[in-house]
């Protein structure tokens, strides 16, 4: 039994490398680079699926999509029924909307439309939340990190496949 497989070790080098440089340009730029890497591991998840590329980036903005909508959303119910209510009905609303009508428009509502609200809802914890530069940064960060990646596994051909099973 091999322990290491060369081509996989090579995509792994690549992968780091993607790594080093997002951090720097977000570290320039004073970003946050989690949107692009929630993107992108779904991507993976996928198992380098470009069928699938689509329906992430797509599923990604509308988890941000329902993150940015929730203060006005949770605001209006919050008259009816209070703030903590109003959240939890929100909550409630946003989450059954995709499973309910994630096979009428799978695109927009799907599993990752569910990661990615997750995940931005907690990062509303952390200091100075922009969920609309997380929007951005989502689509754009996302798509350059998936082209790099499929650039990586062009260049490396059948190999690079082999390298993520």
């Amino acid at each position: 039994m091999k322990i290491f497989k060369g081509p996989r070790l090579v995509f792994g080098l690549f992968v780091l490398g993607l790594i080093v440089v997002t951090e720097f340009v977000c570290g320039y730029l004073k970003i946050p680079g989690w949107p692009a890497y929630v993107v992108w591991v779904l991507f993976f998840i996928e198992q380098m699926n470009t069928e699938k590329i689509a329906p992430i980036l797509c599923g990604a903005a509308t988890g941000i999509g329902l993150i940015l909508l929730a203060p006005i959303a949770i605001g209006g119910l919050a008259h009816f029924v209070g703030p903590d209510i109003g959240r939890l009905l929100y909550v409630l609303l946003a989450v059954s909307a995709i499973f309910a009508f994630g096979e009428v428009i799978p695109w927009i509502l799907n599993n990752y439309t569910f990661m990615v609200v997750t995940v931005a809802a907690i990062a509303l914890g952390a200091p100075n939340p922009n969920p609309l530069l997380w929007l951005v940064i989502c689509l754009i960060g996302g798509a350059l990190l998936i082209a790099g990646t499929l650039l990586v596994v062009n260049a490396m051909g059948a190999s690079a496949h082999a390298s993520t099973d």
